[in-house]
């Protein structure tokens, strides 16, 4: 009978064990964006399960893969010399799986991904026009934001150019970001002062706040010479968020032109200081430059056109 004690523990193939598949793609992402939390993101898991598999990895190979400093981390030399060889290994594998994907499937489901508060409040509205204009291209919408990866089955991707993404993106400009205050109509006259034609925010208005925009109120501020003189509100995890909250009449809110027309045609919300625009802008991005006969080229025409 054969113990654990003298089984593979002492073989010497042991040293060539690979490490689990989790704790690489958590040490890839990471050693990538320097970043625990953008891995984690990235991977759609928590900043604690990414910092947990790449310490468990640093106990397995017995070296240091990360030099933590503050809320950054830098590779070791150790870590450059996995990073470099786990990096290759991905690569390798997927432009395999999109090689045998490619061959599998002669028409290919298109992926859009676009930031959730658009996709849900301008997107998502207007995609029937999409879909009768263009009935012979199937695309799947999904949300997501910040940075994008097409190595991960993304073909298509709609961002606000607030972060730097890789040089070798295409990025086809859709529209400029218009951004002001909106609240519910009947609000307007208890959170506003109009003097003429002259209207500005009174000392009892309730701004609301989002995590994803921290800077809203600011860049706002800055971008007209406007000086905020009212009170705070409540703080929401989510832009589109801070948005429904203003439709309930619980403040008024920093909303984008492109996700509150439809509220403002309806009535939802009102404008009374107008929009402008804030310096930013949405585009389109993708792996490279779109042909100009493409069906992906047929979707920035539209999205251009519905803008």
């Amino acid at each position: 009978m054969f113990s654990d004690k003298d089984g593979e523990h002492d073989s010497p193939l042991d040293g060539a064990r690979l490490p689990s598949l989790l704790a690489l793609r958590c040490f890839e992402a990471a050693a990538r964006l320097e970043h625990f939390s953008r891995a984690a993101d990235e991977l759609h898991l928590t900043h604690g399960a990414v910092s947990r598999a790449v310490r468990l990895l640093e106990d397995e190979l017995g070296v240091a893969l990360f030099e933590r400093r503050a809320r950054r981390v830098y590779l070791t030399g150790a870590g450059r010399t996995l990073a470099q060889a786990v990096s290759g290994g991905f690569n390798l594998m997927r432009n395999a799986v999109g090689e045998l994907r490619a061959s599998a499937r002669q028409e290919r489901r298109w992926v859009l991904s676009c930031e959730p508060t658009l996709l849900m409040r301008w997107l998502i509205p207007r995609w029937p026009d999409f879909q009768s204009r263009h009935p012979g291209i199937d695309v799947h919408l999904v949300a997501g934001g910040g940075p994008v990866s097409f190595a991960s089955g993304i073909d298509l991707a709609i961002r606000r150019d607030d972060f730097a993404w890789p040089a070798s993106y295409h990025a086809a400009p859709l529209f400029a970001e218009r951004v002001g205050p909106v609240c519910r109509p009947d609000k307007v006259a208890t959170w506003c002062t109009i003097k003429g034609k002259k209207v500005a925010l009174g000392p009892t208005a309730h701004l609301l706040h989002t995590r994803t925009r921290p800077d809203a109120w600011q860049d706002w501020a800055a971008a007209t010479g406007r000086t905020l003189a009212a009170g705070t509100g409540p703080s929401f995890e989510h832009f589109y968020f801070s948005l429904q909250a203003a439709v309930a009449g619980l403040g008024v809110a920093i909303g984008s032109w492109h996700m509150v027309r439809d509220d403002i045609d309806n009535g939802l919300l009102a404008a009374p200081l107008g929009f402008v625009e804030d310096g930013s802008h949405y585009c389109l991005l993708s792996p490279h430059a779109l042909d100009a006969h493409s069906p992906q080229a047929s979707l920035l025409e539209w999205l251009r056109h519905m803008a």
